[in-house]
C-alpha cells in the first residue's frame, strides 16, 4: 500500500470508530462470537496457511486457530463486566470510574504465532469499542488478509479491523497519524524501541511484548519425568520459535546429569521434516536468517566452553534440535535470547543461586520452577524477575491472566481484565 491508501483506511478507520464506540455490548459480542464460530468452522483452512506462510507443523497450527476461537469467546462473554462503572465512596454525591474507548489502535505483530498474536490483541480492544488497525510481518501476509475478512465476514462494519500491508517506513507514518491513539507490539527488543521511541514522540500509549530468555528451574526435589517432558514441549514447540519458550535450564547440580540424560533422549525423540505431515514434530524456522542467527548462537557458546550434547546442525532453515550443556554467564546461550529449537543447561550448586543466574539476564517475561514443594515453589516464584511464573507447569498465556513482561521483555499486559483497560480512557466523574 502507498501512502494515499494508507491515508484511506485510516479515514476509514476513524469514521468506523465514530458509530462503533456506541454499539453496546451485547452487540459487539454476539459479533465477537460469530468470529469464534467462523474460527472454529475454518480451522483446517486457517491452519494450513499458518503452516504454509511459516513452518510450524500442522497440528500445532490448528491448536492455535483453537487458541484464538476460545479467546474471541471469552471476551465476548466477559469484557461487559470487565468494563463496567466502578462506584467509589467520597465527600461527593456520586463518584465512578469509567472505561472508555479512545479509538484507533495500532497493532504491529509478528509472525511466529501469526493467528493468535493478532487476536489476543483485537479480541479485547474491539470489545473494548476500539478499532483496529493491523502491520502483520510481511511473511504472513496470508494470514493478515484472511483475519481482515474473517471479521467482515462475522458482521463487523467496514474499517472495524483493517490490515496494513505496509514497509516499516510507511509504518511510522501511522503511528504518527492523529488518528491512532495506541500502539501494540509484539516483537523483538530493537522493534520494541525503535516503535517506542516513535510513539514517545508522538505521546501515544503503548504495550510492548518483546524478547524473552526464560528460565526453567529444576530444583533437588522436582519430578523429573513432569519437568522433560515439559521442558521438551516447552523449548521446542513452533521449532523454538516463541518468546515465552524456556531457554535457560537452570538445574540443580545434585540432579542435573541425570536431567541431561532425560533430556537428551526426549530431545531425540522428536522428529524433523515436512511441516505438513501428521508424524513431524518439528518444522523448520522461519526464515533463513533465523537459521543463521541460532547457529552462531550455538557456535559461539561452544568457542566459550559450553558442550553439545545432541544436536545443532543446520540444513538451510531446518535446524535439529539441539541441547547445550556447561552454560555459563558470558555465553550467547545465556545472554542472548536464542530464538530457535536449542536448550541450554546451567548448573546451580544451590537454590539461592539458581534463583540469582535466573534473574542475571536483561529479560523477564517468563519462568517456571520445578519442585515437589508448593509452599518452596511460591516463595521463589516471589522472587524472580518477571511477568509470569509457572510452579510445576508451562508457561504460557491464559485469557484469564495478564500477560507481558518487565525489563527489556517490554511493559504493558495482554489478556485479561487488565489487558482489555490497557487502551481504555479510564476515566473519574465525581457528581456533587
Amino acid at each position: 500500500m502507498d501512502a494515499a491508501q494508507i491515508q484511506k483506511k485510516l479515514d476509514k478507520s476513524s469514521a468506523a470508530f465514530r458509530d462503533w464506540k456506541k454499539t453496546t455490548f451485547t452487540h459487539r459480542s454476539g459479533l465477537m462470537l460469530k468470529v469464534a464460530s467462523l474460527l472454529r468452522e475454518n480451522r483446517e483452512k486457517y491452519a494450513q496457511t499458518i503452516t504454509l506462510e511459516m513452518g510450524k507443523p500442522i497440528a500445532e497450527a490448528r491448536a492455535e486457530v483453537d487458541k484464538c476461537a476460545g479467546a474471541c469467546q471469552f471476551f465476548a462473554e466477559f469484557s461487559e463486566g470487565f468494563l463496567a462503572d466502578e462506584f467509589v465512596v467520597t465527600e461527593a454525591g456520586k463518584s465512578l470510574i469509567l472505561y472508555q474507548p479512545t479509538g484507533a489502535i495500532l497493532a504491529i505483530m509478528p509472525w511466529n504465532f501469526p493467528f493468535w498474536q493478532v487476536i489476543r490483541f483485537a479480541a479485547p480492544a474491539l470489545m473494548a469499542g476500539n478499532v483496529g488497525l493491523l502491520k502483520h510481518a510481511p511473511n504472513v501476509t496470508r494470514c493478515s488478509l484472511l483475519l481482515e475478512n474473517i471479521f467482515l465476514e462475522a458482521g463487523f462494519p467496514e474499517g472495524v479491523f483493517q490490515s496494513l500491508v505496509i514497509s516499516n517506513h510507511l509504518a511510522e507514518t501511522v503511528i504518527q497519524s492523529d488518528i491512532v491513539q495506541g500502539i501494540a507490539l509484539t516483537g523483538r527488543e530493537y522493534a520494541g524501541s525503535s516503535v517506542g521511541a516513535l510513539a514517545g514522540k508522538s505521546i501515544k500509549k503503548t504495550v510492548l511484548e518483546l524478547g524473552g530468555s526464560d528460565a526453567f528451574i529444576v530444583l533437588a526435589d522436582a519430578d523429573l519425568e513432569n519437568a522433560v517432558r515439559t521442558a521438551t514441549q516447552s523449548r521446542m514447540q513452533n521449532a523454538g520459535q516463541s518468546c515465552i519458550a524456556a531457554k535457560r535450564f537452570i538445574v540443580s547440580s545434585r540432579i542435573k546429569d541425570e536431567f541431561v540424560d532425560r533430556f537428551t533422549t526426549s530431545i531425540q525423540g522428536l522428529k524433523q521434516g515436512n511441516p505438513f505431515d501428521e508424524s513431524v514434530t518439528t518444522g523448520p524456522l522461519a526464515r533463513l536468517d533465523l537459521a543463521e542467527t541460532l547457529e552462531k548462537q550455538l557456535t559461539n557458546s561452544i568457542k566459550l566452553g559450553a558442550r553439545l550434547v545432541t544436536g545443532g546442525q543446520r540444513d538451510g532453515c531446518n535446524f535439529l534440535p539441539a541441547l547445550l550443556d556447561l552454560v555459563t554467564p558470558g555465553m550467547q546461550a545465556f545472554d542472548q535470547e536464542t530464538f530457535g529449537p536449542l536448550g541450554a543447561v546451567i548448573t546451580a550448586s544451590s537454590d539461592e543461586e539458581a534463583m540469582r543466574l535466573a534473574n542475571m539476564s536483561r529479560y523477564g517475561l517468563g519462568a517456571s520452577i520445578w519442585t515437589r514443594d508448593a509452599e518452596k515453589g511460591e516463595k521463589y516464584a516471589r522472587e524472580i524477575e518477571s511477568g509470569s511464573v509457572f510452579v510445576n507447569a508451562l508457561v504460557r498465556s491464559d485469557v484469564r491472566l495478564p500477560f507481558g513482561g518487565i525489563k527489556k521483555s517490554g511493559f504493558g499486559r495482554e489478556l485479561s481484565s487488565v489487558g482489555l483497560k490497557e487502551f481504555v480512557n479510564i476515566k473519574s466523574i465525581s457528581i456533587y
